[in-house]
Order: C-alpha cells, then structure tokens, then sequence
C-alpha cells in the first residue's frame, strides 16, 4: 500500500536520513530519480524528501515500477548475515574445538576483514570473541560431563593448561573447577522482517528474545544474567533451533501460538501479569485495564504495566498486544511502528 497520511511519511523520512535500525521493514521508499527502492537503513546517497514515497510492502514497490535497490537489497532480508558470514559462522559450529584463522577463512574465499567488520556491527563482538564463547561452551559442556581439564584443554586445541584457564575465566568470570557447577545462556541472533533479534536460552527454555536495537537491552543482560545466576556466551542449543523455526513460521502468518520451554525469572506477580499475557488471543488486543481486571487487581493498572515492560520474550509473552484504554498505542520496547506492524500482521492472518 501506498503510504499518504503526511504524518507517517514525515516519520519515515526522518528515519530514512538517520538510518533508523527499528523501521526496517516498517516501510519501503521508492525514489522517484532513480526508479529504485531501498530500506530505511541502505546506505545510498538520501534523496530529497520531494523525490520519494513510501510503501508498506516490497511487492507494493515493485507494482509501482520501482526495482530493489544493488546496496540494501531490500527484497532480501535486510539483516540476513552475508554469505561469507554464514559460512564462517559454520566453520566454527561444526568445528567448535578449532580456531578459525584468518588463513582458514581465506583458505575458504571468505574475506577476514568483512567477518570482522559485520561481526563488530551486529554482535558488538569480534569474531575471535565469538569463536572463543563457543570453544569454551563446548568445554563447559564436557567439564560437567565429568572430564578432566585438561583433558578437555588439549582437545580444545589450547596449547597449555594455563592458556585455556585464562580465556575460560576471561569468558566465564571463574575457573575451570570453580565453573564446572556454573550455568550458562547461550546467545544468538535471527533475522525477522522487522530487523534482526537477540534470542538466549538455557538448559531450561528461552529466556530472552528481544529487537537488537531495543532500549535498555544492555540492562536486560545484565539482570538476566544475575537473576539466573549465569553468564551468556555465544552459542546454540534445542530451543534455540526451535525458536528459529518459530519466530520465522510466525512472520509467514502461519503461526499463532508458540510452543516454546520458556526460563524466564520474575516476581511473583510479574509471572502472573506475563502469563495473562499469553491468554490473549492471536491477532486481538487488550488494554492495560483489562489485563489488570484478568489478573484479579483492577486497580494496578501501573503495575501491570510496569510488570508488561519488564518482559522479556517479545513475541512469545505478546505484550504488543495490550494498548491504550483509548484504542492508542503505548508502551512497546521495540518501538510503536513495529507494535503497528504486529498488530496488522496477526489481524490479517487472523481472518484467514
């Protein structure tokens, strides 16, 4: 569709020039010289405001003639990993005890310079790091298997026990022995139309699953991690996969509910306020005083707003699915252009 309120376009171009990570896939700009059309974070040369127009789907910019921009290729997703990433990224999950030089990825025709680069940007960590979370995820898993350390350093391809101490105690804050009792998060990252996101999850379930541009996700971290009493590392698990292949069948509209373990830790009442969030229906909504009045307490409306804010599991645990008592919407982390979005998405999917 093509976008005509003066409101949303005034938006959009302002998060077109800033580059706005949380509209990608929020709307898609046609540029009237060039016969082209971009996301909001491609980083051609911006166009006049009067040369441009919005639309709310890449195929609604292709039926007006325009054709996808060589730079964000935006009928792509946008925040998919290159190939080249994808395919360092595997040389360490299926070699997690070997070190990924740059030799071994240019043995491969991928270029160092690049990983690094996109690794920086979307993870805030160096490939190295990265690669070391995973190495020392894997002998964690083998120390609580009863093996010895070093046994499991040698393996590891650490040339002494003494290096393998130092970068496990760098990556998990205590020794060997100390951690063989210590619990972990694992971290990845998937890619949904509306930008990419952080999922975590331990032995138990999913515990995180945010926009990697949401506000105070730092803070998430740290709570998440004192809370659990564990450290996050990079890394993969079951219900990480199966986060994966949900979230992505959810975007296709061809998931409604979530059949996910979830560990997410809270207040009493903050458990409560999450799970009435669950009973709201797929593609409906409710508003702050109505979740109040499903939770026993009519009047904590803060509260349970307060308690809405504190989630974690976006998607999973819908919050973006409770507004305003006036029909507005408030109060979502990941923005209110992906709220709007959301909404739209599960009410279209909902009829069919």
């Amino acid at each position: 569709m093509l976008v005509t309120e003066s409101y949303k376009i005034e938006t959009y171009y302002k998060a077109l020039v800033d580059r706005n990570q949380g509209f990608v896939g929020i709307f898609f700009v046609g540029v009237k010289t060039t016969s082209v059309f971009c996301i909001a974070t491609c980083r051609a040369r911006k166009p006049k405001a009067t040369n441009v127009e919005f639309f709310t789907t890449f195929k609604d910019a292709l039926d007006h003639g325009y054709r996808p921009c060589k730079i964000c290729r935006p009928t792509e997703n946008a925040n998919q990993a290159p190939d080249q990433v994808n395919a360092a990224i595997e040389l360490v999950r299926s070699n997690p005890k070997e070190k990924v030089s740059d030799y071994t990825l240019r043995q491969q025709r991928i270029c160092p310079v690049l990983v690094r680069r996109w690794f920086k940007q979307h993870y805030g960590i160096t490939f190295q790091a990265f690669q070391r979370m995973y190495r020392i995820n894997q002998a964690l898993l083998e120390l609580k298997g009863g093996r010895s350390a070093t046994d499991t350093a040698f393996d590891a391809g650490y040339e002494s026990l003494s290096g393998f101490g130092y970068t496990y105690k760098k990556v998990m804050g205590s020794s060997p022995k100390q951690g063989k009792s210590k619990s972990v998060i694992l971290l990845n990252r998937i890619t949904t139309p509306l930008g990419p996101m952080f999922v975590c999850a331990t032995e138990k379930g999913i515990c995180l699953l945010e926009f990697v541009d949401r506000r105070m996700l730092e803070t998430e971290f740290k709570d998440l991690q004192r809370l659990l009493g564990a450290t996050i590392v990079a890394g993969e698990n079951e219900h990480i996969k199966q986060a994966s292949v949900e979230v992505a069948e959810y975007f296709a509209g061809s998931r409604k509910t979530f059949t996910l373990s979830l560990d997410s830790p809270g207040t009493v009442f903050q458990n409560l306020v999450w799970e009435s969030l669950r009973q709201i229906p797929y593609g409906e909504t409710r508003s702050y005083q109505q979740q109040a009045e499903a939770v026993g307490v009519p009047s904590a409306v803060r509260a349970v707003a307060s308690a809405n804010g504190f989630n974690r599991i976006a998607l999973v645990i819908p919050c973006h699915r409770v507004i305003g008592k006036n029909g507005k919407l408030v109060g979502y982390g990941g923005g209110l252009e992906r709220k709007q979005w959301l909404l739209e998405h599960e009410k279209q999917f909902a009829k069919q």
